[in-house]
């Protein structure tokens, strides 16, 4: 069985809606290397994992990248987020006129033998507020190109629809390593 390390409950909460199955998961210590780059950021996380627990493991991590910035901040949205919240994201944009951004989720599993990623895009923008009051992390700052709501102003349904998540886990899904 794989187990999803994650210390984010509503994340485990979001791929057990999605896949519609149970996951078993963990907490563990894990050093996250600074990158722009989601897939080098769960590589490194999906191997030390395995490195501590000696079984598969899966583990997942976003980004969000803003074209005016060239792709900052990337896997470092976190930092950003923690640094100076949505609102402080939202200032540091305004006088950008191109507010297109990339949502990037990527899941990486290792059983010992390899890692293996399945990533997910969407693009959007970053409105001048953060709006809404659902989701989590940077949910109320990113609206997916044909929708004009922030993913913190959709129920799960809709926010599904639309999610990075959502895509990364249809083709994990289909590789068959969650199976059994």
């Amino acid at each position: 069985m794989v187990t999803f390390i994650t210390g984010n409950l509503d994340k485990v909460r979001e791929c057990e809606r999605m896949l519609r199955v149970e996951l078993a998961h963990e907490t563990l210590p894990l050093d996250e290397i600074q990158a722009l780059d989601v897939g080098s950021v769960v590589e490194h996380k999906a191997r030390a994992a395995y490195a501590t627990l000696q079984r598969p493991v899966l583990v997942e991590d976003t980004g969000l990248a803003f074209a005016a910035w060239n792709g900052l901040p990337g896997a470092l949205i976190a930092w950003f987020l923690d640094s100076v919240g949505v609102r402080g994201v939202c200032r540091m944009l305004e006088t950008e006129t191109n507010r297109v951004a990339t949502a990037t989720s990527v899941f990486a599993y290792c059983d010992g033998g390899g890692v293996r990623t399945f990533p997910g895009m969407v693009d959007g923008h970053v409105p001048d507020r953060p709006r809404g009051t659902g989701g989590f992390g940077w949910d109320a700052i990113f609206a997916p190109h044909g929708s004009g709501r922030t993913f913190a102003e959709m129920d799960a349904t809709e926010k599904d629809r639309w999610s990075m998540r959502r895509r990364a886990l249809e083709s994990l899904n289909a590789s068959g390593l969650l199976a059994g």
